[in-house]
């Protein structure tokens, strides 16, 4: 017989269990993904329903599930009809939300129960059992943990369900024996510590979706109708959210235009621990990069760039260097997200080289720069991202070993470590002491590629400042990457529990 019936939309739980409140029952509320249902979780369920009387089992829906490319594993519907399958659950409902602070405002159960594999809130690295116990306290919820062995789904299916090919499965199993996965969150962790000045490029990433009507009557031009319109926060705007959900704090020194400056958007869409200082370019605007693409498949047709990009006039030039001067000191590192718009010039470059403890850079080669933009703008630098594009764009060096290229640019800038991506490749890493590992990519699909590289950038310089071994830090970069083209644009950051749990659900 289906056990269906017990599965309803999460609006309709409260008035579901009142009439057991009405009598008297105490409620009882375990909330996750239970992607594969095994063992564990039964043990899990049968545990928390002896707290009380009615079970009511919340899931995460398959949006907001961040364990990585092709999970989960299961859809919501299949993964809630197995739930409701179990004699010892009452109740199922899909979740509306990533978290289930809102759900506990909704349910109110008497008592919210975690598994044996939260042994305690100080334990969760990612954060989020903290914020549920904050809500249980003020709700007088009865928050508990049940003891019991522990299975993983994540390691089942990384077992015997892997979607990763055979050469990724593989190499995965040598970085677990090289590094376990506490040495691993020890360094996102420590991230934690770190404070950061960021300078860069302002850039608003325009995304207008349309569709195809064909070809114009009168000439050979392709007609398109507009739909509708997204803005994200690009350029140093992103690498700043994507470092501020890291790093103890950013202090950002940026260039915008004096008109069209969209300037109340960059203050709403910056993360609450950025601090920005912006230096206005005179009868100039903030940087747009608008981009024309098919609504159902992404596909981009054309970009339309909105810019100056002379840069900010010498006296304001010099105050920004000198400001980067003074501040630099009083950072544990800086970093330069340089898009070669303009707003990092010569001096700046010089002043950051000079006085920075440590210095991230990656210098981007696009068509808004002619390509003409490369690394050898900066004397010095200790972190050095690049794409193998850009490295051999400024090494003029098509056909020497990437290996032996990538480390003699490190030994040249005095770098401890220069990454090199390769998109569906992955990422090199070398050291100027000829160290190098390849660190192969994670993701099997990508909605989306713009943003990838700054994703990248933002996560592995952080770890890099740590001093974290090579592999690490291409390992963490590549994971950043990785869910970063799963993300529309820059719609939204990197979070650390985000890559806490693709992290965790790698190396399983």
């Amino acid at each position: 017989m289906s056990q269906n019936y017990k599965i309803l939309p999460l609006s309709e739980l409260p008035w579901a269990l009142q009439p057991h409140r009405d009598a008297g029952r105490k409620i009882i509320h375990c909330h996750g993904v239970f992607d594969l249902l095994h063992i564990g979780h039964i043990r899990y369920f049968e545990q928390a329903r002896s707290f009380g009387d009615v079970l009511v089992v919340t899931l995460t829906a398959d949006v907001y599930v961040d364990k990585g490319d092709k999970r989960p594993a299961f859809p919501e519907q299949l993964r809630a009809e197995a739930l409701a399958s179990l004699s010892v659950v009452d109740y199922v409902a899909v979740n509306e939300w990533p978290t289930a602070e809102e759900t506990l405002r909704r349910i109110r159960p008497h008592v919210y129960v975690k598994g044996s594999d939260f042994k305690s809130v100080d334990g969760d690295r990612t954060g989020k059992l903290a914020l549920e116990e904050r809500i249980c306290k003020e709700l007088g919820i009865d928050l508990r943990f049940t003891q019991d062995i522990v299975f993983s789904s994540t390691n089942l299916i990384n077992r015997f369900f892997s979607s990763f090919s055979k050469e990724l499965q593989d190499y995965l199993d040598l970085f677990r024996r090289r590094y376990s996965l506490d040495r691993v969150l020890e360094v996102v962790d420590g991230m934690a510590r770190l404070k950061v000045l960021l300078v860069g490029d302002v850039i608003i990433d325009e995304y207008c979706y349309c569709s195809p009507l064909g070809a114009s009557g009168k000439s050979p031009v392709l007609a398109i109708k507009y739909g509708s319109l997204d803005r994200f926060a690009g350029g140093v705007l992103a690498v700043a959210n994507h470092l501020a959900n890291f790093a103890e704090s950013v202090r950002l020194l940026a260039v915008v235009g004096a008109h069209d400056d969209y300037r109340s958007f960059i203050e709403s869409a910056l993360h609450p621990g950025v601090y920005p200082d912006f230096w206005v370019q005179d009868s100039a605007p903030t940087i747009v990069k608008r981009r024309y693409l098919d609504g159902y498949s992404l596909h981009k047709w054309l970009e339309i760039y909105t810019m100056d990009d002379s840069g900010l006039p010498s006296d304001k030039d010099r105050d920004l260097a000198e400001r980067s001067r003074q501040e630099a000191p009083q950072y544990d590192m800086a970093v330069s997200a340089d898009f070669g718009h303009g707003a990092v010039s010569r001096s700046l470059c010089e002043s950051l080289a000079s006085h920075s403890p440590f210095l991230a850079v990656n210098t981007q080669a696009n068509a808004g720069n002619a390509s003409m933009h490369t690394i050898s703008r900066y004397s010095k630098a200790d972190y050095i991202s690049l794409t193998e594009r850009e490295l051999r764009l400024d090494t003029r060096d098509l056909k020497t070993d990437l290996r032996l290229l990538a480390c003699d640019t490190a030994r040249r800038f005095q770098s401890r470590a220069l990454a090199v991506t390769k998109g569906r490749q992955g990422a090199c890493m070398a050291a100027a002491d000829d160290a190098f590992v390849v660190v192969p990519a994670f993701a099997s699909r990508a909605v989306d590629s713009i943003g990838s590289g700054d994703a990248f950038f933002a996560i592995s310089s952080l770890a890099a400042r740590l001093d974290a071994p090579l592999e690490i830090v291409a390992f963490l970069g590549n994971v950043a990457g990785a869910l970063a083209v799963q993300i529309i644009g820059n719609q939204r950051a990197i979070d650390k529990p985000g890559l806490t749990n693709y992290v965790t659900s790698l190396l399983k």
